[in-house]
């Protein structure tokens, strides 16, 4: 399988914030929100400053052993759980919810960034270890966000009345149909029996979501030695109660947050801060907000309250019911793993600006923040096509419009530039400034305003010129579109609409090796893969 790998800059794609943009290019403003510089001597910081902390390293492995105990495990992936007894592993993390089948395709690019990453470092710092991680986001309880996939335009949602934090709900009869109509759509293609019966293996009637997503990534990654974490767990939330004591008397986290994103939002448009608490109460299938009132800590949708006493009891006996939200989320995260870079999109990179003095705060080390890999993939028709209507690859990240007008005039016989008429009327217009100064200078102002209006006029005309040309290039026009809408649905970037079904059913699993292959470490660029 041979594919052409074309870098872009993520400026030139127009899909990421000025935020990315400067976090990218290394603005000096963004200095004091991040803890180390993406970079080789940024690795050696952040790993200089992990070896300060003391991270639970038997209780991490104890946990992932009990995981993996009852499931298939590549070599790649037992070695990685043991090295992470030794004080010289490092983690390389990358986060996200457990969607299902995997969700948008950069669920699975962010993974393979983690694993090329750890590899890469393994090269250039040969004394240490590198191991990537999928920390699994299974407390989150948006279900709307996590219940569906589009393969090839047709999404697909799982109707399930289940309630709660996404990764402790079941597998049930109407996730299992979803399978079928997957099937319906990829079992013509080389490799969709294939993925069917992935799916079908991991998402077996009355399994919890995260137990099938933790399937389905070690069934697909594992050869990558990509492990699996599951941090809803009982001993490893059980490393995390200092913080959350911490939280639930003083509510540090908000006002820390809050003073960065003031000073953060001075220069760019920042995110929510949070809450008061940033925690959630869960228990069974309600993941609900915990709240202080009067030194009550109640949970109101449960009928919940509890004094300070019984809270702490609470926490002591079940550390297991409370969940950080996106604010402590990364807190417990970097406590439990010997981490030293997090890879995360844009609008984590974003989120996780704002928590550097939370982290200061509880004395956890804050990783070096790496914005993950983003790929397009196109075969070979839609590079024919691209070729055939005289664009390059950049371009086609332009607008609709912009990519129409640019192949008319292209092609067309006809001037359709007004230019050198406007630079005339800038030199009448100038004349009658010289002719009505030494009258009037008053008069000079409305001259002006008679210049504006005239140019607006011919641009409207030069518009109409151009649309009229447009006319003639309906099939191109067509041509476009269509190009436009499968590379980039719903004027969308793919990865964050489509998924994975698709291009395994024709690719296989020589996809992911081919991902893996492109996958950058530290250079942070757009990556368009031509088949």
């Amino acid at each position: 399988m041979n594919f052409t790998a074309l870098r872009l800059s993520y400026a030139q794609t127009g899909f990421f914030s000025t935020l990315v943009a400067g976090y990218i290019s290394g603005d000096e403003k963004l200095t004091p929100f991040l803890k180390h510089p993406v970079s080789m001597d940024g690795i050696r910081q952040s790993i200089e400053s992990r070896k300060q902390f003391n991270t639970n390293r038997q209780l991490l492995v104890a946990a992932l052993q009990q995981q993996y105990n009852n499931i298939p495990v590549t070599d790649a992936v037992k070695e990685n759980i043991h090295k992470l007894s030794s004080p010289n592993t490092f983690t390389i993390c990358t986060a996200h919810q457990p969607n299902i089948f995997t969700g948008p395709l950069y669920f699975l690019y962010k993974i393979l960034h983690a694993a090329k990453l750890a590899d890469t470092l393994k090269k250039e710092l040969p004394q240490y270890d590198f191991v990537p991680v999928y920390y699994m986001g299974s407390e989150d309880a948006d279900l709307d966000e996590l219940n569906n996939i589009t393969i090839q335009g047709n999404k697909l949602v799982w109707q399930t009345k289940q309630t709660g934090a996404v990764g402790r709900m079941k597998v049930d009869d109407e996730l299992l149909k979803l399978i079928h109509a997957i099937n319906g759509q990829i079992a013509v293609l080389p490799n969709g029996k294939e993925l069917e019966q992935l799916f079908t293996e991991c998402y077996r009637k009355g399994t919890a979501i995260q137990q099938a997503t933790f399937e389905l990534v070690n069934k697909l990654l594992g050869e990558f030695g990509v492990i699996v974490l599951i941090p809803d767990n009982t001993d490893l939330k059980k490393a995390f109660i200092p913080v959350v004591k911490k939280e639930l008397f003083e509510g540090f986290s908000h006002s820390l947050v809050e003073a960065t994103a003031d000073e953060l939002e001075k220069h760019y448009k920042v995110q929510a801060s949070g809450r008061d608490i940033n925690l959630f109460y869960l228990i069974d299938d309600k993941r609900e907000r915990i709240e202080k009132n009067s030194g009550q800590y109640t949970i109101s949708s449960l009928q919940l309250s509890f004094t300070e006493d019984e809270i702490l009891k609470e926490l002591e006996e079940h550390p297991e019911r409370f969940s950080a939200n996106v604010i402590l989320r990364g807190v417990f995260q970097e406590t439990i793993l010997p981490n030293i870079a997090f890879i995360g999109g844009g609008g984590e990179v974003a989120y996780w600006l704002e928590l550097k003095k939370v982290f200061e705060a509880v004395n956890v080390p804050y990783p070096m923040l790496v914005l993950r890999n983003s790929f397009l993939l196109m075969n070979e028709e839609q590079k024919r096509k691209t070729e055939k209507l005289e664009l390059s690859i950049a371009d086609l990240f332009k607008t609709e419009l912009e990519l129409i007008s640019q192949l008319v005039k292209k092609r067309t016989a006809n001037d359709l530039s007004l230019n050198n008429e406007v630079a005339s009327l800038q030199k009448i217009y100038n004349q009658l400034k010289q002719k009505a100064e030494p009258v009037d200078k008053t008069l000079l102002p409305h001259i002006e305003s008679l210049l504006t209006k005239a140019q607006k006029r011919v641009e409207e005309l030069e518009k109409k010129i151009l649309s009229s040309e447009k006319r003639k290039y309906e099939a191109e026009q067509r041509q476009i579109q269509s190009l436009k809408q499968t590379l980039f649905p719903n004027n969308s970037l793919q990865e964050r609409v489509e998924n994975i079904a698709y291009f395994y059913g024709v690719y296989g699993k020589q996809l992911l090796n081919v991902l893996y292959e492109n996958s950058l470490s530290l250079e942070q660029e757009f990556v368009v893969l031509n088949a």
